[in-house]
């Protein structure tokens, strides 16, 4: 199932794309026609809450939806596919970016340098350069603003206290089922499918106050704004091999960076695996993947201005698109 959340004179619908994602199903709708409960159908939470009792109906549904539940995808407005999120963990598992973000900020230095030559070496030497051994002992996340979430062709407002706009590639798991202590192995039955993710990063903010911290406590309010979600929940049935799709950002419509989802070191299990030892994931919490590399402008050296029209596609799931709105810097 391809599942959206929608407006419709002012309120939240749940639906499923189907023809080529031209047209909804409001399962609500749908429900009501078919004598069925319409409750689980109420929003995507409450699908997601509902159980695979309620995800297998969705499916019978969408195969036989009557005209009148139907509607046509561009005479609505698009919400994110899951407006509340009960909880955002963003992880780091693409050891690439770590790579890509530390050789970005080399090359900032050595352009700074009085001594361009000298501070290439040093810099070299230090093992600036190599991805930290302790990445690979296990995975590290922080937990975002789950109030903060906006979906396809919405607007971002770019906070006041920051000048230095960047976009990150990323993509999410959803819980489907809540879960404990489970291992790696069984951690796949409890992803209720995949969104594409923008962890929209104002990078002064960030940087300021990771410095400030004096222990890396991480990215504070440079990150506490926004997260983009959408444009949809694909199920997790409908993507066979979820390590193997390419990621792409475009920028007012030009390619700038390309990917893929098979470069992560920690997979969305391994993520399960080490979350739920400690602590009970619930239904509706967003993951997120990190960064791929070259997923954001720090690495590629992009300058984002008030305006630009941001793209992320990562393949079988679609584009999330989003407008960069930051009027005190023009």
């Amino acid at each position: 199932m391809r599942l959206i959340t929608y407006e419709l004179q002012g309120q939240e619908r749940l639906g499923a794309w189907i023809d080529g994602d031209r047209q909804i199903v409001d399962l609500a709708r749908a429900a009501e026609i078919a004598n069925a409960d319409a409750a689980p159908f109420a929003s995507m939470l409450a699908l997601i809450e509902a159980g695979p009792a309620s995800w297998d109906q969705a499916r019978l549904l969408i195969a036989d939806s009557p005209a009148s539940a139907l509607r046509a995808t561009a005479d609505v407005r698009l919400l994110a596919p899951l407006p509340r999120p009960t909880q955002i963990r963003d992880c780091l598992c693409f050891p690439d970016h770590l790579r890509g973000a530390a050789a970005a900020q080399a090359e900032r230095m050595i352009a700074a340098s009085a001594d361009p030559d000298a501070t290439r070496a040093e810099i070299e030497a230090s093992g600036m350069l190599e991805v930290p051994p302790a990445y690979f002992d296990f995975p590290v996340y922080y937990i975002s603003n789950r109030m903060a979430v906006a979906g396809p062709d919405a607007d971002v407002e770019w906070p006041t206290y920051s000048h230095g706009i960047d976009y990150e590639m990323e993509w999410a798991a959803v819980i489907g089922t809540a879960c404990r202590g489970v291992d790696a192995g069984a951690a796949r039955a409890h992803i209720f499918g995949y969104t594409v993710f923008n962890d929209w990063s104002a990078r002064d903010e960030q940087m300021r106050a990771m410095r400030a911290s004096g222990a890396n406590l991480g990215p504070a309010r440079g990150k506490d704004f926004c997260n983009g979600l959408g444009p949809c929940i694909v199920t997790a049935d409908e993507i066979a091999d979820p390590y193997a799709l390419t990621m792409t950002v475009r920028i007012n419509g030009e390619e700038v960076s390309r990917g893929s989802s098979s470069t992560m070191h920690y997979k969305f299990e391994d993520l399960i695996a080490f979350l739920s030892a400690g602590t009970t994931l619930y239904p509706g919490e967003i993951l997120g993947s990190g960064t791929v590399g070259g997923g954001c402008a720090f690495e590629t050296g992009q300058v984002i201005r008030s305006g630009d029209i941001i793209e992320l596609r990562v393949e079988s799931i679609g584009t999330l698109r989003n407008r960069v709105v930051a009027t005190h810097i023009g």
